[in-house]
């Protein structure tokens, strides 16, 4: 990695050794620790990207067929599961988080549209695998990542990992990096950091989520809220609603009257929804508690 790469300094940040600028010996200490640091990090510049996978197929003969091209054609996927239907799907995902789900479509009482149909924002990318092709145009529109056509052509596929890893590379350069005290967020021109302390909540606007802060120096992100749920402190953070992820320590006052809502230190009223109004009531107890 380059020096003064966003990366390179983001890294910098959190690992607790920015210097204090006003030290006369910054740059001495700057070239010392950029020494020090590429011998750690740099080695990430040259990895190959492994994609994990599970293949989700009714027919057994469908899914050792699809395992064992990707295994014998495919390097780069690494498949960790196969499932029989949805709701053993569902149960690998939890267990492995894949990166790529290759789905059939057509599978008895739950088909792979109903399956995608149970994530707001997947983390995992989707790639239907179907012997029906005039189901191309609504796998795009579901948010799939490519399409292929059985018999799995073998050159197709090729091409569909091919995109996979782009698409892939990309999520990792813009991902969103955390600590106990900071959050790194990717933009255009590099990066902002921002403390977690002074974020009062987090809003979704479609794939974009908006970052409100003490000082009224927002920002929006191309992530969805899910991406933030999962990286910060769940500790500091609730999501009350599809649409809403608050820092606990912003709430000013919840009232139940006329529907649940928070207001939050800065004035802004933030709805509760109602299936997540007790976990979140229980929270605030356990938070007063531990007090």
């Amino acid at each position: 990695m380059r020096p003064y790469h966003w990366r390179w300094w983001v890294k910098l940040i959190l690992s607790g050794e920015y210097p204090k600028l006003h030290q006369a010996d910054s740059r001495q200490w700057f070239l010392f620790r950029y020494a020090n640091l590429t011998s750690k990090i740099s080695c990430s510049r040259h990895a190959t990207i492994m994609l994990n996978a599970i293949i989700v197929d009714d027919e057994l003969h469908g899914r050792e067929n699809l395992k064992k091209i990707i295994e014998t054609y495919c390097p780069e996927v690494r498949v960790l599961g196969c499932a029989e239907s949805v709701l053993s799907a569902k149960d690998l995902v939890r267990l492995h988080n894949p990166d790529v789900v290759f789905l059939d479509i057509t599978m008895p009482v739950l088909d792979g549209f109903d399956f995608l149909s149970e994530y707001d924002a997947p983390r995992f990318m989707v790639v239907f695998a179907s012997a029906h092709e005039e189901f191309g145009i609504k796998a795009i529109k579901a948010g799939a990542a490519d399409y292929l056509l059985k018999p799995i052509n073998i050159k197709e596929l090729k091409q569909t990992v091919k995109k996979l890893l782009a698409l892939q590379a990309k999520r990792m350069k813009d991902e969103i990096l955390c600590d106990a005290d900071r959050l790194v967020l990717p933009a255009s021109h590099g990066f902002h950091v921002l403390l977690i302390d002074d974020i009062i909540r987090f809003e979704a606007e479609g794939s974009y989520t908006k970052v409100i802060v003490k000082g009224g120096k927002n920002t929006i992100v191309s992530r969805t809220l899910k991406d933030f749920e999962d990286t910060i402190p769940k500790e500091k953070f609730f999501r009350i609603h599809k649409s809403h992820l608050i820092n606990l320590k912003f709430i000013k006052e919840y009232s139940s009257v006329g529907g649940n809502m928070v207001i939050m230190t800065d004035g802004s009223r933030v709805e509760v929804s109602r299936r997540k109004a007790p976990e979140f009531v229980q929270k605030i107890k356990a938070a007063l508690n531990a007090v």
